[in-house]
């Protein structure tokens, strides 16, 4: 049964979801799946912090401002789950998703659970009781560097995991941590990058103009400026090419916290490295770059390896999480879509990169490659639609 079919047969399906502090790909995927389910005839609910609203709003959706933080806050995050679980029972949803693992320990501990079950109990499952919403979690990210920040997340993942009625996670390494800390269901669920347009003639030209590279070869990165990015290894890579000639034009697309120790980094080990700031122009600096690096210490199912690939680009990136799936990799086959190095090695991701600028035809093979695998992505629309399904089994099972 589809969800539009379900909201004929009575009321409308009513889906709330939870989130915290979100940016890029994750509040992408969120803004996707409530428009999605708007446009689908079902009733939707936002829970997040305000600045999160303000990215996710758009008309008819209610919005309700909550305090999901990125770090525990013992005090407010009492008030947080008080707040939600008086919320829940005056809007009553019928599945509430939350994204994130703190997101969905709140709503879990908002529910609250009931005696009886048994079986329920003994699989270290919540009890259903009839007017509790159907709950299913997203796990976008990995744990935090850290032993308390792990030790936090851990516990956090456990309540996800035991109380959940779904599990879905971006990318094989999260599902089966989940499963392993006894989720009853889990899949993985691909968060898909945007479908941009070709940019136009004058787009190029002006990013162009703003890189202002000249003949010179450009490496490119989109991401936060933000620990997990690795950037600060790219920018060693940088200084241990400065002496090519001619020289590569290293540039960095995003903001973040370490923009001004990115730029110190820079200038201190000599390397020819261009902060642009944050851009909404990435297909165009897709098209003038010779080589995408994406040299995170831990990725999901990154956007810009999806968009870069979706272009045709040469990729040099970082083998963690979702990246060896995503980009096919098969060291048997030979024909990766991408040059995938250990993290935290700028002397192995330098020499990727040269070996990329040096070897056209390998180049070519990489974006060959790329190509062609993209094309198997799923789309916005493929997410939407399994979310929708998503919902109509979890409300059905619900009642």
């Amino acid at each position: 049964m589809t969800a539009r079919e379900l909201s004929d047969e009575a009321a409308p399906l009513r889906v709330a979801f939870a989130l915290g502090s979100a940016t890029g790909g994750s509040a992408r995927h969120v803004a996707t799946l409530v428009a999605g389910c708007r446009a689908a005839g079902l009733v939707v609910s936002v829970l997040a912090p305000a600045p999160t609203l303000a990215l996710l709003s758009a008309d008819g959706i209610e919005a309700f401002s909550l305090r999901i933080t990125g770090r525990p806050r013992p005090a407010s995050d009492v008030v947080t789950v008080v707040r939600l679980r008086k919320w829940l029972a005056s809007w009553r949803p019928d599945v509430v998703h939350a994204h994130g693992v703190r997101a969905g320990a709140f709503a879990a501990l908002a529910m609250g659970s009931s005696t009886g079950e048994s079986d329920r109990g003994r699989r270290g499952l919540a009890p259903r009781r009839p007017n509790r919403p159907a709950l299913a979690v997203t796990v976008h990210n990995a744990p935090p560097v850290g032993r308390r920040g792990r030790l936090i997340y851990g516990v956090l993942e456990r309540i996800c995991a035991r109380r959940a009625d779904l599990v879905l996670c971006a990318s094989p390494d999260l599902a089966a941590r989940m499963r392993d800390l006894g989720a009853a269901e889990v899949h993985q669920f691909d968060v898909p990058a945007p479908e941009a347009g070709q940019p136009s003639a004058d787009q190029v030209a002006k990013a162009s103009a703003d890189v202002g590279a000249g003949d010179r070869p450009v490496v490119l990165a989109v991401a936060r400026l933000a620990p997990q990015k690795g950037l600060d290894l790219l920018i060693d890579a940088a200084g241990r090419w400065r002496y090519r000639d001619p020289q590569p034009r290293t540039v960095i697309a995003g903001d973040g916290p370490l923009a001004a120790a990115l730029r110190a980094q820079a200038t201190r080990v000599d390397a020819d490295v261009l902060l642009l700031g944050r851009r909404q122009d990435v297909p165009a600096l897709l098209e003038i770059a010779d080589v995408v690096v994406v040299p995170s210490r831990w990725e999901a199912r990154a956007l810009i390896l999806q968009e870069a690939m979706r272009s045709g680009k040469p990729i040099v990136a970082t083998s963690v999480g979702g990246t060896p799936e995503l980009v096919g990799h098969d060291g048997a086959s030979g024909q990766d879509s991408a040059l995938l190095i250990p993290p935290d090695d700028p002397a192995a991701l330098a020499a990727a990169v040269t070996a990329v600028l040096d070897d056209p035809r390998l180049a070519a093979r990489l974006r060959l490659a790329a190509r062609a695998r993209s094309a198997a992505f799923p789309t916005e629309l493929d997410a939407v639609t399994a979310a929708l399904a998503t919902y109509a089994r979890l409300a059905a099972s619900r009642s």
